[in-house]
């Protein structure tokens, strides 16, 4: 089977699947031999405690208000003891090998069409009773290990294939042990996708159904450059994808010798290039692959592996020291949360979305709304400053008032350090600029901040009022779009009158081919995916600053994105490693 979606993430990776669906509730893979007695005694303590959970809401019903209202949880015990149901899950385990979540999974969708099928609506009625005993039923799965201590030794490498998969669940993996990632939504600027990019793992997004019609433990083939899945490809097939597999690496190796070379171009212009990264671990391959800092720490990503214990002070401090000291002296950028109240655990009760809320409270708006959390990231981005050159940026800055609200916060947090007899250096504070507010204020802005950087992912979304993840619309996601080139010549004009250093931490960043552009533009600092700086640097060593304002110029009088791209076409034909830029 051949499936097609949108390769988000360059390389090729092979690997057995392993399913995600319902954000991270359901998992199916393929155990080994050796586990299937266990998957087994999993389901049959799962049934015994959800026996005795029924019986507990049977007893407690009937008292409170009569048998006649207890009798339907007769039916579930019932169910419980049905052949047809745990019974079957186990045969499932014992024949395909799949762990117990999935079988039971499997049992009920069985149950589920025989239900569907029945003449009388009592029978068919009863689909949701099974339905609702095997989700208290799965729920008492999960009751024990940590979902990674399920899958720890399960045959690897393995294939991520998920309906939509949550950076929180990807960033708890093994990352040595993923191939690739497969997504049933998501686009380019999805946020796992530009993860996959961060961690250097292929993926393919929008493939639709993915995570329905691959089987557990089905062997996969993902081209992440194509954006082609191949599920249980034949011998040849696989070989020849293999033979990509090394030719990647092979490019990969060739371009790991412009590492230590500077970013100059061919008529002497230095270029700044830094990493955008999600963990303190990555600063290591960041630097070794040429960064001259973190242009972007996204800090919520403490928050994904540690949960809320990511919010304590010394934690968050210890993980800001010690990207400092990974960094070597390097310059760091932290940007605060940029998260929604559900994924802070601070929403209101059913507020259970663990999306960022595109319009909503998240951002700055969000740290503003919670002073403790805000001033508790802050002391300890303070507290880490004096170990290394450390940067400050607010996310979804839309005015002025909210840029003196947080610096007001950095103030008091500064001095709650220092009343406890703690040096505190001075620390800069920038903005990202994301939303078309900041863009037309930004002479404003620049009185009040030290540097700016260019989020180009949501600034495109906001001024195009396009969802880049909304397959219905995310076609218009234009990242050329004579509107967009326009808006970021406006903020490089604003900040460079004003003094104010203005850097591109968006995707557009990444693009080997919009490189040439973006310097024509008057840009010269960047801040991508590790993975893309040896390739940005082999552009910006073959490029004439010169050029690349005549470029600008040409393309800033072009009325629609195909003729800007047709311009940039014509200006190199043949950018290496050119991925789409489109949702």
């Amino acid at each position: 089977m051949r499936l097609s979606g949108l390769g988000v993430s360059p390389g090729v990776g092979i690997g057995r699947a392993l399913v995600v669906s319902r954000g991270a509730r359901d998992l199916r893979f393929r155990v080994p031999d050796h586990r299937i007695d266990g998957e087994i005694a999993r389901l049959g303590a799962a049934r015994d405690r959800s026996r005795d959970q029924l019986r507990q809401i049977k007893d407690r019903i009937d008292r409170a208000a009569g048998p006649d209202h207890a009798y339907m949880f007769d039916a579930q015990l019932l169910m419980l003891d049905d052949p047809m149901l745990v019974d079957r899950a186990v045969a499932i385990i014992r024949d395909q090998r799949v762990n117990a979540e999935s079988a039971l999974r499997q049992a009920l969708d069985e149950l589920s069409r025989l239900f569907e099928q029945a003449d009388d609506p009592y029978l068919r009625e009863r689909k949701g009773d099974v339905g609702d005993v095997v989700g208290r039923l799965t729920m008492n799965l999960r009751a024990g290990a940590p979902q990674e201590d399920l899958f720890r030794d399960v045959e690897g490498p393995l294939v991520l294939v998920a309906d939509e998969l949550a950076p929180s669940v990807v960033a708890q993996l093994d990352w040595q042990r993923i191939a690739a990632f497969v997504t049933d939504a998501g686009s380019w600027t999805y946020h796992t996708a530009i993860l996959a990019r961060s961690i250097h793992v292929p993926a393919v997004a929008g493939v639709r159904n993915a995570s329905r019609v691959i089987p557990a433990g089905a062997l996969l083939a993902v081209d992440g450059n194509t954006g082609e899945v191949l599920v249980e490809p034949p011998a040849p097939v696989l070989r020849e994808v293999e033979a990509r597999l090394h030719q990647h690496r092979a490019d990969e190796r060739s371009l790991a010798a412009l590492a230590m070379l500077p970013a100059v171009t061919e008529d002497g212009t230095a270029i700044r290039l830094e990493a955008n990264i999600e963990l303190a671990d990555e600063a290591t391959r960041a630097r070794e692959g040429g960064a001259e800092g973190v242009g972007l720490f996204r800090s919520e990503f403490l928050l994904a592996r540690g949960g809320a214990a990511g919010l304590d002070e010394d934690a968050q401090y210890e993980a800001y020291r010690r990207l400092l000291d990974e960094m070597r002296g390097g310059r760091v950028t932290v940007r605060t949360f940029d998260v929604s109240e559900a994924q802070l655990g601070l929403g209101p009760a059913g507020s259970g979305d663990s999306s960022r809320a595109p319009l909503g409270l998240r951002g700055l708006r969000l740290s503003l709304s919670f002073e403790e959390v805000f001033q508790a990231q802050l002391r300890a981005l303070l507290r880490a400053a004096v170990h290394g050159p450390l940067r400050i940026m607010f996310p979804f800055v839309t005015g002025v008032r909210e840029l003196r609200e947080a610096k007001a916060a950095v103030a008091e947090a500064a001095h709650a350090l220092e009343t406890r007899g703690l040096a505190v250096p001075p620390v800069p504070v920038g903005i990202m600029i994301e939303v078309p507010s900041a863009a037309l204020t930004v002479d404003l802005l620049a009185e009040e901040a030290d540097f700016f950087s260019i989020g180009t992912n949501d600034l495109i979304q906001y001024t195009l009022a396009v969802d880049r993840t909304d397959d219905r619309v995310s076609r218009l996601y234009e990242p050329l779009h004579p509107a967009i080139l326009r808006v970021l010549r406006l903020i490089v004009r604003g900040a460079r009158r004003r003094g104010v250093p203005v850097s591109v931490c968006g995707e557009m960043a990444a693009d080997p081919a919009l490189l040439p552009l973006l310097i024509g533009l008057g840009l010269r600092e960047f801040s991508m995916a590790p993975a893309a700086i040896p390739v940005a640097k082999q552009v910006v060593r073959r490029l004439r600053v010169t050029d690349a304002a005549r470029l600008a110029s040409r393309v800033l009088r072009a009325a629609t994105a195909a003729d800007v791209e047709r311009t940039l076409t014509e200006f190199q034909p043949a950018a290496p490693g050119r991925q789409p830029m489109k949702g």
